[in-house]
């Protein structure tokens, strides 16, 4: 049986360190960082993750504003909105909810956040940065991910990581940070050919294609290291379950180390958005970055 990676308990002692970052910065400069979350339309899902960062920014001592816009909002509409969280002298951090409607244009919103307050790495300044090794602010989830592993392994040099997925949100970046960290990375994706057989080459396994159980244990490496990102909502016996895109049952008997679902990814994301909060807000007053916390 795999040992289980348990995202709460790396997340929380992470929050820790945070708010213990949070209180000199209030007390003796008078500066509270300030989280701005624009959530446009009614999904439910979304509704729920919003409320979960709500909850975990005013817990450490953050600022936190959410936004609530009509899923019928057009672009001028949202793009006005984060012109004035751009100009907002509370708000450190933006982050706009996805997904967006079809009407909106998703990377024209991303580029309109200023890059020193893009919370979720997302900006293509950031994204340069981050691909060349420079200052940038860390997609949230493939962050939260490294830690995890980091945690996990401690060095990381040498292993063969194959990601799952080549979105812009998690897969790209996730296979950036790996590489930075001195891996062998295949990205894998819906054109790969007998990628079960790629899976189980893999020491390092991440997973983030939107597909519900597609990793099965036949497809890993036995002992390897599976990171599940996935989140899908599926019926069962008349109830709602979250799993993730790894058959937990199956890759659990083969894999070494796994993350839950839920519980594994998702924690470690909420806190890494807490961290980068905190990091756009030390860079806007340039205030030596927070750049040093640990978790382990």
């Amino acid at each position: 049986m795999s040992k289980l990676i348990d995202g709460e308990k790396l997340a929380a002692p992470l929050c820790n360190a945070i708010e213990e970052r949070l209180a000199p910065l209030r007390q003796r400069q008078g500066i509270t960082p300030g989280l701005a979350v624009v959530l446009v339309g009614g999904d439910s899902a979304s509704e729920r993750y919003v409320r979960k960062k709500q909850v975990r920014a005013e817990a450490i001592g953050m600022n936190s504003f959410v936004h609530r816009l009509a899923d019928s909002v057009n672009n001028r509409a949202l793009l006005t909105l984060i012109e004035q969280l751009n100009h907002d002298p509370q708000v450190h951090g933006i982050l706009v909810q996805l997904p967006l409607p079809p009407q909106i244009d998703a990377s024209r919103v991303i580029r309109a956040i200023h890059p020193d307050k893009d919370v979720d790495g997302f900006h293509p300044l950031n994204a340069g940065l981050m691909a060349t090794h420079g200052n940038a602010l860390i997609p949230c989830t493939p962050l939260g991910c490294l830690m995890l592993l980091e945690h996990h392994h401690g060095d990381l040099s040498g292993q063969r990581a194959v990601v799952l997925g080549r979105s812009n949100i998690v897969g790209k970046p996730m296979a950036h940070l790996l590489l930075r960290q001195h891996c062998t990375v295949t990205i894998a994706h819906s054109r790969t050919q007998d990628l079960a057989a790629l899976c189980r080459q893999a020491d390092i396994l991440v997973a983030a294609v939107g597909r519900p159980r597609l990793v099965t244990g036949d497809w890993i490496k036995p002992g390897a290291t599976v990171i599940d990102v996935g989140i899908n909502r599926i019926e069962s016996d008349g109830r709602t379950r979250l799993v993730g895109d790894v058959d937990f049952v199956t890759a659990s008997e083969v894999a070494g180390a796994i993350t839950p679902v839920p519980g594994g990814v998702g924690p470690m994301t909420i806190a890494c958005l807490m961290l980068n909060t905190l990091r756009a807000t030390c860079r806007q007053h340039d205030i030596p970055v927070a750049d040093d916390i640990v978790t382990n």
